[in-house]
């Protein structure tokens, strides 16, 4: 498995990245040279690696048919739930061959706060419309957070019963909140799989859930059995 960055803010790296785009366009230097805010600098750089689409072309290249790539991609939300960038970008490694699934991951926090986790559902809902791609919706951080609370939203329809939890609001806005969650309980539009790093099957089960939306593996051929390996049945 590799790992590459497609991040041209990104500062800091826990992985050694396989490519980086900073090495086709770099943020800072973005918004230096044009006067672009953070957030319009993000936008060209983007829109930039598509109009250079043969630098990503070129580096997904250097790996073999089979190599399963994660693609370390920005935060910013707009890029995905209005903006056409990354429809773009994923409808190109379509075309090229390459079997694309989007995940999308909140914070397991947001998840035991009523409006933010409504919120964050119906973000996720508009990034796997707009994406058009098989979608995965992760809770990260599960290893510094509550999870059998979040285990126990989750089994119980989460949207509309972390709505029903929630006191602070003005009854208005409570309403409000409940027939969304209501909404997408109903119609089971948007799930999620909870993360924990710590935990080797919690990983294992993100991974799997990947391969199935990717169909990973599944056009590989079975191999043949070697000579020896059918010697040692015979003799067994």
């Amino acid at each position: 498995m590799q790992v590459a960055n497609l991040d041209p803010a990104a500062e800091h790296f826990t992985y050694d990245a396989a490519f980086d785009v900073r090495d086709l366009v770099n943020l800072d230097q973005v918004m230096e040279e044009f006067g672009y805010g953070p957030n319009g600098g993000l936008v060209y750089c983007m829109e930039y690696l598509y109009q250079n689409s043969d630098w990503l072309h070129d580096e997904l290249d250097n790996f073999g048919d089979d190599e399963y790539i994660l693609l370390d991609c920005p935060g910013q939300i707009e890029l995905y739930s209005h903006l056409p960038i990354m429809h773009n970008l994923a409808r190109l490694l379509t075309s090229w061959g390459y079997r694309v699934a989007s995940v999308y991951l909140l914070d397991a926090l947001f998840v035991l706060e009523p409006a933010k986790f409504i919120s964050g559902c119906m973000l996720s809902l508009s990034c796997m419309l707009h994406l058009e791609l098989p979608h995965i919706n992760v809770i990260t951080k599960c290893d510094i957070a509550d999870k059998e609370q979040i285990e126990a939203i989750l089994d119980k329809e989460g949207s509309s019963f972390i709505s029903s939890l929630d006191k602070k609001s003005p009854a208005k806005l409570r309403r409000f909140t409940n027939a969304i969650g209501s909404v997408i309980d109903d119609f089971m539009i948007v799930s999620f799989v909870m993360l924990d790093v710590t935990d080797e099957e919690s990983i294992d089960d993100v991974l799997n859930r990947t391969d199935h939306a990717i169909q990973y593996g599944e056009d590989i051929e079975p191999k043949e059995p070697k000579d020896e390996d059918m010697d040692n049945e015979h003799d067994g």
